[in-house]
């Protein structure tokens, strides 16, 4: 039986597998980027595929907690918008 990675999402904190969650990175010029394929260098956290969880991360700002310090809004604004362009359920 083959080993399935499993990873916390930082809103819900429910553990699932790692191709439930989506991968956001801080990339060192201070930038975000969504992760679909799970190999982006950088600092990363996961967040589920729904869009509620996205939401509220961006809302609560959880994305300062889980990269240890204070992101300025264009993180945020970033994230945002590379979510919105996947489209529905962040697939």
């Amino acid at each position: 039986m083959k080993h399935v990675p499993t990873r916390t999402c930082i809103v819900c904190r429910e553990s699932k597998q790692k191709s439930e969650l989506i991968r956001t990175v801080k990339k060192s010029d201070g930038s975000a980027v969504l992760d679909v394929t799970g190999r982006e260098p950088g600092r990363g956290c996961y967040v589920c595929k729904s869009g509620d969880c996205m939401e509220q991360a961006i809302k609560k700002r959880l994305f300062n907690r889980a990269y240890k310090e204070s992101l300025p809004q264009s993180f945020y604004d970033g994230l945002k918008t590379q979510y919105s362009s996947l489209g529905e359920n962040g697939k």
